[in-house]
């Protein structure tokens, strides 16, 4: 029996120092790595190069959309499509028991990975902190959801989990992280508030799988999370995680994890949100315009509801 091919797609902005270990992780398994860049100014280019991935440079607008472009470039080339971010790395046999997989599930049509975290280099593993993530959909079969925040690949058949570690290992520092998770505030804020435009306007439909864990999670969020009280609900998050889902036994790095991600960041952004809810009731602006003017992020609302694969788009 023939070995499934693969082709990896990874996003880039200024990656020089973990692309090459992403790389070197896929690509002794993969047909082809398509690195797709939204304008990179260091050594990032040079190193995809040199380590023979297909390079193409696309203007950012989302995680999802750039993805999606990347999907549209692999095309159906390869039998499988791989997800990976710049600064993950894959266990060493990841190709090999893949395959077994496939091979005694024929019918499977994504495949989810163990992702587990760093954060100033100390392994987070409680908190809620390691995730079910699908990152392997056969070619034709998946896309990423069309959002602004916390989007996931969406595959038309049985998603199964393989017990392969995908290592996120940023090695940037604390100030990085923070101007990164500022930026994913407002991506967060303006998801939210397209949950609840859509909630209002249209009623859901089912696209596609996603891994049994994720689909809890958007429940959680949509359902739940979002009726809290701003403010409140960030409390009650990090107490879940730090508490509840024993994130004290990560230690001081710990803390400071859970404590940043999930109450401060989580904070920042009801207070984000907040703002532009109060914009838009003070100057009785449309959604998309109060989004612009307090994020500068351009939403055009009526095509995003189209699109998105919870409304059937």
């Amino acid at each position: 029996m023939t070995s499934p091919t693969v082709t990896a797609i990874i996003l880039t902005m200024n990656e020089e120092q973990h692309l090459r270990r992403a790389l070197q992780s896929a690509m002794p398994h993969c047909c082809e790595v398509i690195v797709v860049d939204s304008g990179s100014t260091d050594g990032t280019e040079a190193i995809a190069r040199e380590l023979g991935a297909r390079w193409h440079i696309n203007p950012w607008i989302n995680y999802a959309t750039q993805f999606n472009h990347g999907v549209d470039l692999a095309g159906e080339t390869s039998d499988w499509i791989l997800r990976l971010d710049a600064d993950e790395v894959l266990d060493g046999d990841w190709y090999s028991r893949f395959c077994a997989l496939v091979a005694h599930k024929p019918e499977t049509t994504g495949i989810a990975l163990r992702r587990m975290m760093t954060f100033r280099g100390k392994a987070i593993r409680h908190g809620l902190a390691q995730t079910w993530q699908l990152r392997l959909f056969r070619s034709g079969r998946g896309r990423c959801e069309a959002r602004w925040m916390d989007e996931h690949i969406v595959v038309d058949g049985p998603v199964e989990q393989l017990p392969v570690q995908l290592l996120d290992d940023n090695l940037n520092d604390l100030k990085w992280w923070t101007q990164k998770h500022l930026g994913y505030a407002d991506r967060e804020a303006v998801d939210l508030l397209l949950s609840e435009e859509r909630a209002a306007t249209v009623a859901p439909a089912q696209a596609g799988a996603m891994t049994g864990q994720a689909r809890l999670k958007r429940w959680l969020k949509i359902k739940v999370y979002a009726r809290l009280p701003i403010g409140l609900r960030a409390l009650l998050f990090f107490v879940l995680r730090y508490v509840f889902a024993l994130g004290f036994l990560d230690g001081l790095r710990g803390f400071q994890f859970h404590f940043l991600q999930g109450f401060w960041y989580r904070m920042y952004t009801d207070i984000r949100l907040d703002e532009i809810r109060n914009l838009q009731a003070a100057e009785n602006l449309p959604l998309e315009e109060a989004i612009r003017r307090v994020t500068g992020l351009e939403v055009p609302l009526q095509h995003v509801l189209a699109k998105d694969p919870e409304n059937g788009g």
